[in-house]
């Protein structure tokens, strides 16, 4: 199983602006911990043992957020303020490491993914996960979607693409995946035969849209490498990942969660709602909360 994975966090989040001026989106809060912490819980669930952030001389706060607070920890420590205290040394498990490495141009996501070469190297498989993407497993029937990715990875020895099932209204937000059969149920993954970005609702191949989550080989690196920039003059992972497909094939896995975009503030306000409706100690109260919002409108 891949035990490795790529967080790209350099970019200047202007989606979010003027919040993220003087802080990084990703360290934005949803309920009680940042977006970037949700994120990386989710990778340590699905068996991630690695991380890669890919970062910018702005984001020091994300690695900060990771790292041991040593003058924090004793004044809680002589406070008594235990549960404040475990709940800052459980931010990662003690078998994770978090190792950042600069994009020191912002060129592209598929050039931060490439950033992140010297440390993955080119034999191994690795996830890719985009920080401003949520994904909520509360509904999902069964366990952790981006665990579900990696296992048919593991299974099928193939690159995946992490896919949702969005409205056909909507299909024109997304890039979509065409298949070469029927869709798959959630859970279980298919033949891609390609992506086709923001469609028209009446030429879309699917309404499975492309989430930001990845599974790829080590050797997208040399496919990367050998990219040239694209829209904005920037190097696009899809076309690298694009030109895999051609070579060896790529599948969509079809996941079970939602998901929610918070790289913008609607997706922000909604990630907000869901994962404060389900809070365990704050859930309730929140709820309440809401509820008498509701009457007052």
């Amino acid at each position: 199983m891949i035990r490795k994975a790529v967080l790209p966090v350099a970019g200047f989040g202007t989606r979010c602006l003027p919040a993220s001026k003087a802080i990084p989106k990703e360290m934005i809060t949803i309920v009680d911990r940042p977006v970037i912490q949700y994120v990386v819980e989710e990778a340590v669930a699905a068996g991630i043992r690695e991380i890669v952030l890919v970062t910018s001389s702005s984001k020091s706060a994300i690695e900060n957020h990771f790292d041991t607070h040593a003058e924090l920890e004793a004044s809680l420590e002589a406070k008594g303020k235990h549960a404040l205290l475990d709940s800052i040394r459980r931010i990662i498990p003690d078998d994770v490491n978090i190792i950042s490495v600069r994009q020191g141009e912002p060129l592209g996501l598929g050039h931060a993914v490439l950033c992140a070469r010297p440390v993955i190297g080119d034999n191994e498989p690795f996830a890719v996960l985009l920080p401003d993407v949520l994904v909520n497993q509360a509904n999902a029937s069964s366990g952790n979607d981006l665990h579900g990715m990696l296992r048919a990875f593991d299974q099928h020895n193939t690159a995946q693409l992490m896919v949702e099932e969005v409205a056909w209204d909507h299909v024109e937000r997304y890039g979509i995946v065409a298949l070469q059969g029927e869709t798959p149920p959630p859970g279980h993954a298919a033949p891609a035969a390609g992506v086709v970005e923001k469609p028209p609702r009446d030429t879309a191949p699917s309404n499975l849209a492309v989430i930001g989550r990845y599974a790829l080989p080590g050797s997208i690196f040399s496919l990367l490498e050998n990219t040239p920039p694209g829209a904005g003059g920037e190097i696009q992972l899809t076309d690298a990942i694009e030109t895999l497909r051609q070579q060896s094939g790529v599948e969509a896995y079809r996941m079970q969660g939602v998901t929610y975009d918070c790289g913008q503030p609607l997706g922000y306000l909604e990630a907000t709602l869901a994962y404060g409706r389900c809070h365990p100690t704050l859930g309730d109260d929140f709820k309440a909360l809401l509820a008498r919002y509701q009457q007052e409108a």
